[in-house]
């Protein structure tokens, strides 16, 4: 590749643009090649739009190493051609492109209607001040059109704004170490308009989304690919609802979780031996708290000087089994953690090293050493020694791994926590595929993901499900996700939210966040209140953090709310049932941004806090101490949702169409359903194996 690229102020006029060198042909009925000085350029249309993908210099499609990131191979379609090196047209379906030269450029049609074209950005001396298509040292370059006022959505799991326009987004995956910057642990590279165009770029590598960020150019998509090879998507739909369907056909829909996975999830970093745990679960059935699930972090079950290694403490768990048999016959679902490091000081380290199942060292040839960085953590992290990471691009390591899991099942584990999986940074890291550092990194969290869920489907007996920290395009088939480790204080809870909105818009439907936050140990009451308030609504809901998350350890006011809060989690159990299958059916996720679920209203696009739950319920968190709420409701009448009141009064009837603030006491939601809907309610029960049976409408 040749010249260099600034992601502060890229220098556009020494970027040369891709120009056609020799006339378009067709490499067969469905494919057009365009050569450029870059190398051809091959276009083909097919039931997923327009799909452009680099060719090297050869007229031959590219087939890299795509790590299953796609479930469905494109059928192209049967091109009608016409044109020369100046200007040509492909014809196919609903969609016509025009591609023309100096440089090379191009508009896309679906119905005969301009859906996107390249940037027309120009400069007084040429007609594109920004490259078409371009090829850097740091990949390749592409530079599509924005409408003046365009909003963008996407890009994965995102703690800023939902609408991307004027922000640099890198898909690279992070231990963000909380939700205050622009990394985040979840990523892909795809990103739609209220317009209705779609771009998704199939790659394992990161991308950098300039989206109409100023400093590049505030009405230009500008898209860095940073590999060798590009394989890009462009389509329409006609709303996005549909957007999202057609990208979950192309990369996945998640599979329908179990039901017990919706309950509650009890948590924290961490149990210290098995008699605190015992006695916390055995606490939990005593005040009748409703809970599923409880939790045994890294530092419960692992020794963590030789984790990671499926091995039980044996200081504290000589025999784990009586205790996870009380747990079982306390009714409650098990959950455990792993990463997919193995520490130099265990004996699995020597072994996998040997077999070449470890991460290699360019430089040695050797299983890389990891060494982490203590420093963000003070405290908190147990010192780590030096570990080899897992290569689960090597298949027998692939199964050693899965495999593993087995005994863990058997045992009575219910649920696997697969944490980390952002580790692989230096391009001195070496794989079996022979990709290597940044083409590994994000797609490595995916291949994780599918391994742990696989194990799962095999051998858990309750059913598959886990949580993951880390996520790549394709990860959405491995359900579920959780947003890292947020800061227990409002603006952790508020970015929580948008994490999870923004991640459900990117493909990603089922998400939850550690209610309370996890760093640090703050006895904020009122936070851990409105944090669960608002769980209640998300797919799947956790108490988790630095220290006890049970309610009663906040006090009489903060537990009374958050007891209120579980049961109606409980009763709404119904409806979640229903949103997960929708979710599964679809690729939309529980938890609904406004401007997912009413893009023909401009005003609802404005309120990026408050979401839709499903179909029918409209939620405003609280995000900020005392209770304000500010919010605004569509177009219609709508019905404060309160599940005590089988019949709301005309003082529950808010009229759409206009913005409402309000200050709610601790215990009371805002949460709101059109007139004439009914949510169905489950009965009040403390976990998902009573009988769930009886049902009724709201309202009567």
């Amino acid at each position: 590749m040749s010249n260099a690229f600034s992601v502060t102020e890229p220098d556009w006029n020494s970027i040369k643009a891709a120009d056609i060198t020799a006339s378009p042909y067709l490499v067969d009925d469905h494919h057009l090649a365009v050569p450029t000085q870059y190398g051809s350029l091959l276009f083909s249309i097919s039931q997923f739009g327009l799909r452009i993908q680099s060719s090297g210099d050869s007229a031959t499609l590219v087939d890299g190493f795509d790590y299953g990131m796609l479930v469905t191979t494109p059928n192209a379609e049967q091109l009608v051609f016409s044109g020369d090196d100046k200007h040509c047209t492909i014809n196919a379906g609903e969609y016509r492109l025009e591609l023309f030269s100096a440089p090379l450029h191009f508009k896309l049609y679906r119905n005969d209607i301009l859906v996107q074209e390249s940037a027309t950005d120009g400069h007084f001396v040429r007609q594109h001040r920004l490259p078409p298509f371009a090829k850097t040292d740091a990949g390749w370059v592409i530079c599509l059109e924005l409408g003046d006022d365009e909003s963008i959505y996407g890009l994965g799991e995102k703690w800023g704004k939902l609408d991307k326009r004027g922000q640099l987004v890198r898909s690279y995956n992070h231990d963000a170490l909380g939700v205050n910057t622009e990394k985040s642990y979840k990523n892909t590279p795809y990103a739609w308009s209220p317009e209705g165009w779609n771009l998704f770029v199939h790659t394992p590598t990161p991308v950098t989304h300039g989206v109409g960020y100023a400093p590049w150019s505030q009405r230009a998509y500008i898209c860095v690919v940073e590999d060798y090879l590009l394989d890009m998507f462009l389509y329409h739909c006609d709303s996005p609802a549909q957007s999202i369907h057609t990208y979950s056909r192309l990369t996945g829909f998640a599979p329908v979780p179990p039901k017990w996975s919706l309950g509650v999830i009890l948590s924290k970093a961490y149990y210290k031996d098995s008699q605190e745990l015992l006695a916390v679960a055995r606490e939990v059935r005593e005040k009748n708290m409703p809970c599923d699930v409880i939790t045994l972090d890294g530092r419960a079950w692992q020794d963590t000087d030789t984790r990671f290694a499926f091995e039980w403490d044996p200081t504290r768990y000589a025999d784990p089994k009586p205790i996870l048999d009380e747990l079982k016959a306390m009714d409650f679902k098990i959950c455990v953690w792993e990463y997919p490091m193995i520490s130099v000081k265990n004996p699995l380290y020597a072994k996998a090293a040997e077999k070449g199942w470890l991460i290699k060292d360019k430089r040695t040839g050797e299983a890389y050493r990891y060494e982490w960085d203590l420093s963000p953590f003070g405290e908190v992290l147990t010192p780590l020694p030096d570990s080899g990471i897992l290569d689960f691009t090597h298949p027998d390591a692939y199964e050693f791994w899965k495999e593993s899991h087995k005994p863990l099942f058997e045992l009575g584990v219910d649920m696997i926590k697969a944490d980390f999986g952002e580790q692989l940074e230096d391009d001195n890291m070496l794989s079996y595929s022979g990709d290597s550092g940044d083409r590994l990194h994000n797609v490595y969290s995916m291949l994780y993901n599918r391994c742990v869920y696989e194990a799962a489907e095999k051998y858990c007996k309750t059913g598959p499900f886990l949580f993951s920290r880390s996520a790549w395009t394709g990860s959405q088939r491995f359900p579920a996700q959780w947003g890292g480790d947020p800061q227990a204080d409002w603006h952790g809870l508020a970015a929580s939210i948008r994490g999870s909105l923004s991640w459900g818009m990117s493909g990603g439907p089922f998400f939850a966040t550690d209610i309370g936050g996890f760093y640090k140990d703050t006895r904020d009451a009122e936070l851990y209140v409105r944090w669960a308030q608002a769980s209640v609504f998300s797919a799947h809901m956790r108490l988790h953090g630095i220290g006890p998350r049970e309610p009663w350890s906040y006090g009489e006011a903060a537990s009374d709310a958050v007891f209120d809060a579980l049961k109606l989690r409980y009763r709404l159990l119904p409806y979640l049932e229903r949103a997960t299958q929708q979710a599964s059916e679809t690729g939309l996720p529980v938890q609904r941004s406004m401007a997912l679920a009413f893009p023909n209203d401009p005003l609802a696009r404005q309120f990026e806090q408050q979401f839709m739950c499903g179909e029918s319920l409209l939620v405003v968190p609280c995000i900020v101490p005392g209770g304000k709420v500010k919010f605004y409701l569509p177009e219609g009448d709508w019905v404060r949702f309160n599940a005590d009141s089988a019949s709301p009064t005309n003082d529950d009837i808010y009229q759409g169409g206009k913005y409402y603030e309000q200050i709610l006491s601790l215990n009371e939601l805002a949460v709101f359903v059109r007139k004439g809907e009914q949510v169905v309610l489950g009965p009040e029960v403390q976990h998902t194996e009573m009988d769930m049976s009886a049902t009724t409408m709201w309202p009567q």
